[in-house]
């Protein structure tokens, strides 16, 4: 959301790029509670990867909350980007499998993964609604 300023999250990024990841974190989580606070329903969706997943947990106050972190394998990751007019999910990622080892080893196991490799998009979402009550509640 950040145009002018803006400072891209790369493998190494910046004292700023984090502020500026920490703050896009805290204004999705802030606004996800006051929707919720005001009788909604609501689904906060972002790319959280690495230590950050359970930072942003911390900052939702919300509660029922589930996570649910959708993990396609990285050669349908790489068929999708390509398929793409722009990046959406590579961005400060040198390659898909850096990303790929970004998700897997270095972001904490906490609710509901799916792999969603051989999935449409209603299949997904179908999934996710069958099964987040039951195994993405995390508080």
């Amino acid at each position: 959301m950040v145009v002018a300023g803006r400072a891209e999250i790369t493998s190494d990024p910046s004292s700023e790029a984090r502020d500026q990841l920490r703050l896009r974190y805290t204004l999705g989580a802030a606004t996800g509670d006051a929707y919720f606070n005001a009788g909604f329903s609501v689904v906060v969706q972002d790319i959280v990867l690495g230590p950050w997943l359970r930072d942003y947990v911390g900052l939702i106050k919300s509660r029922p909350l589930c996570v649910v972190a959708l993990a396609p394998r990285p050669d349908i990751v790489a068929a999708r980007e390509a398929s793409r007019s722009k990046s959406a999910y590579q961005a400060g990622f040198d390659t898909i499998a850096a990303l790929d080892h970004a998700l897997r080893v270095e972001t904490p196991r906490i609710g509901l993964w799916l792999d969603t490799s051989e999935q449409t998009p209603r299949e997904t979402a179908d999934e996710i609604v069958a099964r987040v009550w039951d195994e993405a509640r995390i508080a």
